[in-house]
């Protein structure tokens, strides 16, 4: 979310935050161009949905992380409270079914399937959100079929049998 000035239609510049006290928080804006200033007081049930989404107030220190709180979120466990009945939740493991193949980290071949060279170099051109699942489903695709190693030939295959 990005504040724009008025008359100028720049960017405002966060000049400075205060709070939360007593459950409000206070953000100043700035806009470099004219100095016009805007600030946004939230009351305590807003700064409460604000810490509890994550939102850190403030500039960046780091590049953002595409879906980065959305795979952090996937990643834990559900808090306590969360569940019904306060419950603690049913595994220990991540909080989604799908994290590990979501989380970035690249899943290993399994024990019966291989990647050929030029099928490795293929796969690094998928876009790095959707590469792990398109890896285990093609993995899934080569064991299914029998095949020992996954060349492109198989990629092709597997592309046109599971309408990738």
């Amino acid at each position: 979310m990005k504040f724009l000035c008025l008359d100028c239609d720049e960017p405002m510049k966060l000049l400075k935050t205060e709070g939360p006290e007593e459950g409000s928080l206070a953000v100043t804006f700035r806009c470099p161009e004219c100095g016009f200033r805007v600030a946004m007081l939230t009351n305590q049930f807003e700064t409460q949905m604000i810490k509890s989404l994550g939102v850190k107030v403030g500039g960046r220190a780091e590049p953002e992380r595409p879906f980065g709180h959305l795979l952090a979120s996937m990643a834990e466990p559900p808090p306590m409270d969360a569940t019904e009945g306060g419950a603690p939740p049913a595994a220990s493991g991540p909080g989604c079914p799908f994290a590990a193949m979501v989380s970035g980290a690249e899943t290993a071949a399994s024990d019966g399937v291989r990647w050929g060279p030029d099928a490795e170099a293929r796969v690094e051109r998928i876009p790095a959100f959707i590469r792990p699942m398109a890896r285990k489903a093609i993995e899934r695709y080569a064991e299914g079929k029998g095949y020992a190693t996954i060349t492109e030939a198989v990629m092709d295959e597997a592309r046109g049998a599971l309408g990738m």
